[in-house]
């Protein structure tokens, strides 16, 4: 007769997974989904995970479940320990010297898709064709709740705030410039101050965005006013109406590309802060190979091993 202990054991993986994927999904239902289980089944493998532990995991809201802080702690320690026997066989094909199945997503911002990972995916894609590459194009916020949910293997962006279960490591480095058309009066000063600015409209990002608030807490310290003369959303689109005249911007080196003939650059480095982007991780998260092998290819060295295939992308020149 198998003794009740045993039993447990023996299941246990099955509850973890459970377990898991209800909390990534905050939704029993929407786990039994992703798991091709009934939803009685799901709730059961909770319930005896629950009963094992002697504790609530889940504070439960209708259709809604909400992890109790002890639930995060289990979670914190499980999803790497399932994650890692879900993905074993990529794993063990990986340090086996083939790394030609799986899949890698990335969430980044507009600009981080735009200037770059177009290097690195290309790279990427070229060694390791059958891995299956998804980009998620998603603001800062959003992309932390896929990181936190696991949804994604790892994003790419800048982060100035970092909360306490993200590892942030900055790789790129990027100056702060003001852009004006070619015949705007402040191109043709070689040194420009805030006070220069302060009477020009600005075409800034949404309000929302990190950018919008560092230009308003820099203009604060020194007591200037300012005004903005367009909000519009994307790089690209504040360039082209700059150039049309419509305004200038505060911007980073990281949307100036060698293109960008039309547009005067002022460096703006003794008032605005260099932009750091970078490797946004959970904290704890287990790492699949493809997403090791990619964070090494834009950063060798990462994980304590150069990566003989890796190089900066063409556009971290502009740092």
């Amino acid at each position: 007769m198998t003794k009740p202990g045993v039993y447990y054991k023996r299941n246990r993986l099955k509850q973890l997974r459970a377990f898991c994927h209800a909390a990534q999904a905050g939704s029993i239902s929407r786990a039994a989904e992703q798991l091709f289980l009934s939803q009685p089944s799901v709730s059961l493998q909770i319930q005896a995970l629950e009963r094992e532990l002697k504790i609530p995991l889940f504070e439960r809201r209708g259709p809604q479940i909400r992890l109790t802080p002890e639930g995060e702690i289990l979670f914190e320690l499980a999803q790497p320990m399932v994650r890692g026997i879900d993905d074993l066989a990529d794993t063990f094909a990986a340090h086996c010297g083939n790394l030609q199945t799986g899949e890698l997503n990335i969430a980044a911002g507009e600009s981080t898709i735009l200037y770059i990972l177009p290097d690195p995916i290309r790279r990427f894609a070229e060694i390791y064709p059958g891995v299956q590459l998804k980009l998620h194009n998603v603001t800062g916020r959003d992309g932390l709740s896929m990181l936190r949910a696991d949804q994604v293997d790892f994003a790419i962006g800048s982060m100035l705030e970092v909360p306490k279960y993200i590892d942030y490591h900055p790789i790129f480095d990027f100056q702060p410039l003001l852009i004006t058309p070619l015949d705007h009066p402040l191109a043709q000063q070689t040194s420009v101050t805030l006070e220069d600015i302060s009477p020009h409209g600005l075409i800034l990002p949404p309000k929302h965005l990190t950018t919008w608030r560092l230009v308003d807490l820099v203009f604060q310290q020194h007591k200037l006013n300012y005004r903005v003369a367009l909000e519009a959303g994307g790089w690209e689109v504040i360039k082209k109406y700059v150039e049309l005249g419509l305004g200038i911007s505060i911007v980073t080196s990281i949307c100036i590309t060698p293109a960008d003939t039309h547009l005067a650059r002022i460096p703006l480095d003794r008032y605005f802060p260099h932009r750091s982007y970078g490797v946004v991780l959970r904290r704890g998260k287990f790492l699949s190979p493809q997403a090791k092998r990619f964070i090494e290819m834009i950063s060798p060295g990462f994980f304590g091993t150069p990566d003989q295939t890796a190089a900066p992308p063409a556009d971290a020149a502009l740092a």
